[in-house]
């Protein structure tokens, strides 16, 4: 089974299945690394992908709490909600696996709704800049969808 390993010091994705398939371009938590709810920090440690969303849905399907809004992001969109938190293309929701730490009580991934997601054109990659998610480009994230099935490992450090 692939598995993926992110990495935020160098802001970067890597599928590996052996050997490294794809790396990618991503952008982690502004607020640097963290577990806790409410830090908006990127949570560190074995995940698995628990949910794969989005599934033939257009590049740049706007998601708002995991469900497609029937909107295409846009530069003219985007004027119209300055500060909205952009999910686009597809969702990959994580779920961590270390109780105590990633997992259950106040540092669980999964009701904190981290996901690895798409994003705009105009986000950049390679520089923190989401609230906790790991952003990727929208091309990117149609990618390494179709590559991983669910449960697929996910380690960040």
């Amino acid at each position: 089974m692939p598995r993926i390993e992110i990495s935020i010091p160098e802001q970067s994705l890597a599928l590996i299945d052996g050997r490294e398939i794809r790396r990618y371009a991503v952008s982690t938590s502004r607020n640097g690394a963290g577990e806790k709810q409410g830090s908006f920090c990127t949570p560190r440690g074995e995940h698995i992908v628990r949910a794969k969303i989005g599934a033939g849905q257009p590049v740049n399907t706007v998601f708002v709490r995991r469900r497609p809004t029937g909107e295409i992001w846009t530069p003219e969109l985007a004027g119209r909600f300055p500060g909205r938190d952009w999910i686009l293309t597809r969702i990959l929701w994580l779920s961590g696996c270390e109780p105590g730490r990633n997992r259950m009580g106040e540092v669980d991934t999964m009701r904190r709704y981290i996901y690895i997601h798409g994003s705009h054109e105009m986000a950049e990659m390679g520089k923190a800049g989401s609230i906790g998610c790991v952003r990727m480009r929208s091309t990117d994230i149609v990618e390494l969808f179709e590559l991983v099935p669910p449960y697929t490992p996910v380690e960040i450090s």
